[in-house]
């Protein structure tokens, strides 16, 4: 009986469930550059130019972007928290099956039919970690198709005034792409930044998009 052998393993998703969900973002104690310099180089911007902005700083100190992250980080950490919860019991109720073998507490027959009862459980759990796996992933790309529409939104009514050529968006700090050299007058981060959350305050009461993120998933199997 001792050498029954339990083809059972739990699969440690719990772990990975949220590992790198909102790293997309960037650190949020990103340096800031002087805003009195860049806001009167931005005054100087004739129509017609080149302009850029760092997208990591947006995505970091924008109010909207910030406030969909905290929505979806307290999802994330309710699915991560029922996630392990459940993976916990099944792990344990595997080592209560496993200790009772080994003490040739069971029969053949029992063991074989609470044997069969475990590896459901698992296979009911595998399925349960990916459902949520996919639940947390399509809560990050709606929340980041909320951002990005928002910011695209505004450039384009914010370019409607500024006339620029075109506004390109850079990314990175050691070896920024595609901007990878520039004036710096033609920074534009700092006064699209005030723009985008003085926008974001005035309109924020008409309606509520912290609460859009992935309704839809509501109705999917919990």
């Amino acid at each position: 009986m001792k050498n029954t052998p339990l083809i059972l393993s739990i699969i440690a998703l719990a772990a990975v469930v949220v590992l790198g969900i909102f790293s997309i973002f960037g650190s949020s104690g990103s340096k800031k550059a002087s805003k009195a310099d860049n806001n009167a180089a931005e005054a100087t911007i004739e129509k017609g130019a080149y302009v850029y902005f760092n997208l990591d700083r947006v995505l970091n100190e924008y109010d909207m972007a910030n406030d969909l992250r905290s929505v979806v980080e307290t999802k994330v950490q309710g699915i991560s928290d029922e996630v392990t919860r459940r993976g916990n019991k099944l792990q344990s109720d595997v080592n209560i099956f496993q200790e009772k073998i080994n003490k040739g507490l069971l029969t053949s027959s029992v063991a074989e039919i609470q044997g069969q009862k475990l590896k459901k459980q698992q296979n009911d759990f595998n399925l349960y970690a990916n459902q949520q796996q996919q639940k947390i992933n399509e809560e990050q790309q709606v929340m980041m198709n909320q951002i990005g529409d928002a910011i695209k939104t505004f450039l384009d009514k914010y370019n409607e005034e500024k006339h620029y050529a075109m506004i390109i968006a850079t990314q990175g700090d050691v070896m920024p792409s595609p901007v990878v050299a520039g004036d710096t007058s033609l920074d534009i981060t700092d006064d699209l930044l005030a723009r985008l959350n003085e926008d974001y305050v005035k309109n924020k009461g008409k309606k509520d998009i912290t609460s859009v993120s992935s309704d839809k998933n509501s109705n999917k199997t919990k």
